[in-house]
Formats: C-alpha cells, sequence, structure tokens
C-alpha cells in the first residue's frame, strides 16, 4: 500500500471520526454572534457581523451556509497542513502527534461549535503565521487587529502562537538570541494587537452596559433567538472583563489542576508535547519551553469562563500550529524510527482518553457512537499505524 495514500486516508478517517460523533447546525449562541453589529454604536464581538451584514442578508440559511464554510475551509487548512508536514521529514511521531489532533477535544468540539467565531479566528491566525513566515509582519499585525476587535479571546489563542511564529522565524539559527532586531520586530507586530486589546477592554468596563437592553430586544425580534439565549449574549457582549474574573477566578486553581479534565486532557495535551520534542531535540530547549507556555497559555481562560471543557481543547489546536511553525523553519532531526514502550502506552492511552470517553458538550447534549462502535471504528486507526510502523521498523526493533 503507498504510504502517502494511506498517511492522508488515516487523517481524513480521524477527522470525519471527531465529526461525526457531534456535528449539527448552528446552535442560538452562534447565530447571535452573526447577528450582532454596530447598529447601537460600537461593541465587542461586533466586527464578524458587521462585515457579514455588509455583504449577505442576515438570515439564518446564510448564516448556516457561512458556518459551513468557514468550518470546510479550517479542514482543508488543517489536513493540507498535516499532510504536508507528515511528508516532509516523514517520521512515525508525526502521524502520532496528529493522530492525537484529530481525534482531539478540538475537533470534537470544532463541529459541535460549528458557527462559532473560534474557527475564524484559527484561520486568520493561520494567515498571520503565513505572512510572519513569508517576512510581512505588519499585515500579520493587522490580521491580529481585526481577530481582536472581532473577538477578545484572539488575546489568548492567536496573539502568543503569532508572536511565538516571529520568535522562530526571525531567530537566525538554532538557538533563541535575543537581539534588537528580534525585539523590534516582535514588537512591530504586537504593537497595534495589544493597544486593540486594551481599548477593546476599557471600552467595555466604561461604556459595556449601556447597550444590554438594546442588545436584548434587538435579538428577541430577529425571530431566530429566543429569549434565554439572548439575555446570555446581551450579558456577554456587555458584561466587564473585571466582573468575569470576580466571578469565576475563585475556581482556576480547581479546574486547572484539580479537575477530572486535568488527566482527561492534560495527558494527550503532554503526549503531543513530548512527540515535539522528540522531533526537534536539536533545537534550543528555550524554544520548546516557548511553545510550551504559548500552548498552555488558553489555560488561563479557566479564570474568567466557566466552560472548562472547550478551554481545554484550545491547547491542541495551539500544539498543532507551532508544531507547523517548527516544522517550517526547522529540520527535524532524524529519530530513531523505533518507538519505545512508554511512547506506544502512552499513545494508546491518550487515544482512549480523546476518542473513546465521552466528552462534555453544550446544552446536555451527547455524542454519537457507543463505546462499543467508537472501539470498532478505531481499529482502522490502530492498524493503519501499526502498517506504518512495522513496514519500517520490526518488531524486534521496539526499545525497551
Amino acid at each position: 500500500m503507498n504510504r502517502k495514500l494511506l498517511i492522508a486516508f488515516l487523517y481524513v478517517y480521524m477527522l470525519a471520526f471527531s465529526f461525526i460523533k457531534t456535528v449539527r447546525l448552528p446552535n442560538e449562541w452562534s447565530e447571535a454572534h452573526w447577528l450582532m453589529d454596530y447598529r447601537f454604536g460600537f461593541i465587542k464581538r461586533g466586527l464578524a457581523g458587521e462585515v457579514f451584514g455588509f455583504f449577505f442578508e442576515k438570515s439564518l440559511f446564510n448564516i448556516q451556509v457561512l458556518s459551513g464554510t468557514i468550518l470546510f475551509l479550517l479542514y482543508a487548512a488543517l489536513l493540507t497542513i498535516s499532510l504536508r508536514m507528515t511528508f516532509q521529514n516523514y517520521s512515525i511521531r508525526k502521524v502520532l502527534f496528529y493522530g492525537i489532533f484529530f481525534l482531539s477535544q478540538y475537533m470534537v468540539l470544532s463541529a459541535h461549535l460549528i458557527g462559532y467565531l473560534d474557527h475564524f479566528i484559527f484561520l486568520l491566525t493561520i494567515l498571520a503565521v503565513y505572512l510572519i513566515k513569508n517576512k510581512k509582519i505588519f499585515l500579520a499585525s493587522l490580521v491580529a487587529v481585526f481577530s481582536v476587535v472581532m473577538h477578545e479571546i484572539s488575546f489568548f489563542l492567536m496573539i502568543p502562537v503569532c508572536l511565538f511564529a516571529v520568535v522562530v522565524f526571525e531567530s537566525s539559527g538554532k538557538n533563541l538570541v535575543f537581539t534588537f532586531g528580534l525585539f523590534r520586530k516582535a514588537g512591530l507586530f504586537l504593537l497595534f494587537p495589544v493597544i486593540a486589546t486594551v481599548s477593546v477592554s476599557l471600552y467595555q468596563e466604561v461604556y459595556g452596559k449601556e447597550n444590554d437592553q438594546l442588545i436584548l430586544h434587538y435579538l428577541e425580534n430577529t425571530g431566530l433567538i429566543s429569549k434565554r439565549v439572548a439575555v446570555m449574549i446581551a450579558s456577554a457582549y456587555t458584561e466587564s472583563f473585571g466582573t468575569y474574573l470576580k466571578e469565576q477566578s475563585p475556581y482556576f486553581i480547581e479546574r486547572l489542576l484539580l479537575s477530572k479534565n486535568t488527566l482527561k486532557f492534560g495527558l494527550p495535551i503532554l503526549f503531543m508535547m513530548y512527540m515535539t520534542i522528540r522531533e526537534f531535540r536539536n533545537i534550543d530547549k528555550l524554544i520548546l519551553l516557548f511553545l510550551a507556555a504559548v500552548s498552555l497559555f488558553p489555560l488561563l481562560l479557566h479564570a474568567v469562563a466557566w466552560d472548562t471543557f472547550r478551554i481545554w481543547a484550545f491547547p491542541f489546536m495551539i500544539l498543532f500550529l507551532g508544531f507547523w511553525i517548527l516544522n517550517s523553519r526547522f529540520a527535524a532531526e532524524e529519530a530513531s524510527p523505533s518507538l519505545s514502550w512508554p511512547e506506544i502506552l502512552l499513545f494508546g492511552i491518550s487515544v482512549i482518553l480523546v476518542a473513546v470517553f465521552q466528552n462534555n458538550l453544550f446544552e446536555n447534549e451527547i455524542e454519537r457512537l457507543s463505546k462499543m462502535e467508537r472501539c470498532l471504528l478505531l481499529i482502522p486507526v490502530f492498524a493503519g499505524i501499526a502498517w506504518l510502523y512495522l513496514k519500517k521498523a520490526p518488531i524486534k526493533n521496539i526499545e525497551a
């Protein structure tokens, strides 16, 4: 069997497996985000709806088409990047890394949260990283400003990984050396997005509550949003950051270190980090530590938001982007083609945690497929990966 065809099949198969478990039409929360705009003056998160409304009628059908198109483009970008990076200096550890990613909580929630602005933010992040790679840092900064104004969560999802891209692509050699030129380029990227983030936050603190009732009545009058969701959206668009911090921060340590999600998602995230370290053992450890910090940075959202299972999904995507950045800049060191038993065991446990156990979903929904059905559907994944591994590394070469 052709190795490239098998790898492409496995990636598409795993993506489809995650997609089928939770796919649905956009819910009222995501629809409301595209209905919001600047009709009552500037509000946070209003930019996406403003641009959408400029080009299209704000109908349910158009929102569904737009949501599906964004998700399709995101999936196409993820598959394209993962296949190119896998075929470039192929190693079995790259397959394991992307395997966990395509089965991860992020991919599961991407279908469940279709229409959410998160997907568009990550599409813009891919664009910004591409621009940074091609030395267009100022243009990447403008893309980041657009993303921040569209949704302030971009400060946690987009800005750190783009800064990582600046550091990696602008550093000379494999070592991280802090030069004036590097600081200047990092500052060039950060200046406007940080100003945008601070400005939106300050505006929200001072003027945020003024449009609460206007938003509520507008959403109800569209006929698309129920009163319950309209109340939630009105609060989300007008409540101050300080209020959320005060309400949610007491639960931060518990959500980060003491919840069941710490193990369920933490172990697969650590496995992906370990695969990254194994692939890039020859580069400066400070760069790898920087990537680890950037990947875990979104977990700070536990201090201001309650949807913990969604927050735990973000590090998977950040690690994917970081792995792409490293692959684009450095040649992976040719490691032993043999996997150690701990690596095999951790991969198996990680697959079970992300793909077999039930994931939390919004609105009390549950994933499709029983545990038995999932185990049966995962057989081709394990068989395909085993073939890829044993084809090049006979079982007698497995390290003790």
